[in-house]
């Protein structure tokens, strides 16, 4: 009712500052989707403020990160999601979050913990660095080749959902408790070392 009262004055921008806050799930989905509608309908410019990464996405051309009053990256939302030019802003996008590794840089390859994970395609000098990997990054089953085999984690729990199985998994460099691995529910996982 509030979006339809703006709308009949023409605006030539419309803000909407967490207006699907209040909303059950379902509900809230729905509802999204309409005001997405709308807004390509009308054509008018609208500014859609959430903390809801998962909302931001589906409904935005654009999406303007921001933390603490600054502003980290503006782009398409799969820009983002894809190159995030920060750890702020690659923490920001996706669910689960993106895991976060503690590496080094040494003689041209990237290290987490004695493991070789990566070579470096331009020469870099030695350093501390932050490894991220999205979810859903990780090689496993009949998509992963032994030469792929890089990184030895241990799962602690296999939750399933549907098309897809969560891994809990642990690995001495990871920042925070545990990391999530998203991967066909196909895959025949269980707890141990992967």
């Amino acid at each position: 009712v509030a979006i339809a009262r703006a709308l009949v004055k023409k605006p030539k921008v419309l803000l909407l500052d967490e207006p699907l806050s209040n909303l059950d799930a379902r509900l809230r989905i729905q509802t999204r989707e309409e005001i997405r509608r709308i807004q390509q309908e009308t054509g008018i410019t609208t500014v859609f403020v959430t903390h809801d990464q998962e909302e931001a996405m589906s409904i935005c051309d654009e999406i303007l990160v921001m933390n603490q009053g600054k502003m980290v990256q503006l782009a398409a939302p799969q820009e983002i999601y894809r190159n995030p030019n920060s750890l702020f802003a690659a923490k920001f996008l996706g669910n689960p979050p993106i895991n976060v590794f503690h590496g080094r840089i040494q003689d041209g390859a990237v290290y987490l913990g004695e493991e070789k994970i990566l070579a470096c395609k331009e020469k870099l000098p030695d350093q501390e660095v932050y490894v991220a990997i999205r979810p859903e990054g990780f090689l496993m089953g009949k998509e992963a080749k032994p030469k792929d085999k890089v990184l030895t984690l241990q799962c602690t729990q296999v939750l399933t959902q549907g098309r897809d199985l969560c891994l809990y998994c642990s690995h001495p460099s990871m920042e925070g408790d545990r990391l999530k691995l998203v991967v066909d529910s196909d895959l025949d996982a269980t707890p141990g070392p992967i």
